[in-house]
């Protein structure tokens, strides 16, 4: 067993930015400092948030355009949760790698999806990685999936109107059971049963309502996410690659495949097509 006697037992005042909802009860008691906001140099501008906003608006002479897209997805289900995304990281036109892992290992028991700017998604979700390993040594207990979003969502809410590009899921089991919340870069952050996020997220929607229901074997409910994602990269030109599926459980997440939707392309095609009413 870890011993974690050494770590000081005299703390600081409570953190303003951490979880006070009913979704978590804990409470919380950390040493400021290692919860306070990462520092950024900022525009030398009176109004950053002005700033930007002009400079992503059709009227800057030098227009920033955020061009984008992906698809990922998350449900719960009875014995647990299972999160799916695509491997497709563009820039317009430009597909730039068909091999990003767009799901972050935060810790044994908590994952994050990527969607908007990989950048953005990648450094606040492994921030998010540390402060949670922060709470696990100070308290000596997983922080729970509530919290480890609410971290999140204040995070980011600190930058709003500064141009960060982010729609992610943030996916945990907790002593509460399995957990599912939505977080992006304005700070939003929704509990739900079922999430999809991304520009190939309306079709792979369709696919999810059509087969979803919360007593899915473990099997049907693999088959959906993957089937889910894989009609979404056949009709978003920014969704493709390979299909990564993860299923969420109490002992923790387990890497369950990554298929290549050319495989599935075939696969599926020789399957027979339901008849139109």
């Amino acid at each position: 067993m870890l011993d974690l006697s050494f770590l000081p037992s005299g703390r600081g005042g409570a953190v303003t930015d951490l979880p006070d909802d009913q979704d978590d009860a804990q409470t919380f008691a950390m040493d400021a400092a290692a919860f306070s906001h990462p520092s950024f140099v900022l525009p030398s501008v009176a109004d950053p948030v002005a700033w930007m906003k002009h400079q992503m608006s059709d009227a800057a002479e030098n227009r920033i355009k955020m061009a984008k897209g992906t698809t990922t997805l998350a449900f719960k289900f009875k014995d647990g949760i299972i999160v799916a995304v695509d491997s497709r990281a563009t820039g317009g036109t430009y597909i730039a790698s068909q091999s990003v892992k767009k799901i972050i290992e935060i810790n044994p028991y908590l994952l994050g999806t990527m969607a908007g700017g990989a950048a953005d998604c990648s450094y606040w979700e492994r921030e998010l990685g540390r402060r949670c390993r922060v709470y696990e040594l100070r308290n000596k207990e997983r922080i729970s999936v509530a919290a480890a979003s609410k971290l999140l969502s204040n995070m980011v809410y600190a930058y709003k109107g500064m141009g960060l590009s982010m729609g992610t899921m943030v996916v945990g089991w907790d002593k509460t059971g399995p957990a599912l919340f939505y977080v992006d870069s304005d700070g939003q952050r929704l509990k739900g049963d079922l999430f999809s996020v991304g520009s190939g997220s309306t079709f792979a929607y369709g696919v999810l309502d059509s087969g979803y229901h919360c007593n899915l074997s473990i099997e049907e409910a693999i088959d959906l996410g993957r089937r889910s994602i894989y009609h979404a990269t056949f009709r978003d030109a920014a969704s493709g690659g390979s299909v990564l599926i993860y299923h969420v459980r109490q002992d923790g997440w387990q890497v369950i495949s990554r298929t290549d939707v050319t495989e599935l392309h075939y696969q599926y095609a020789e399957e027979p097509r339901p008849s139109l009413l």
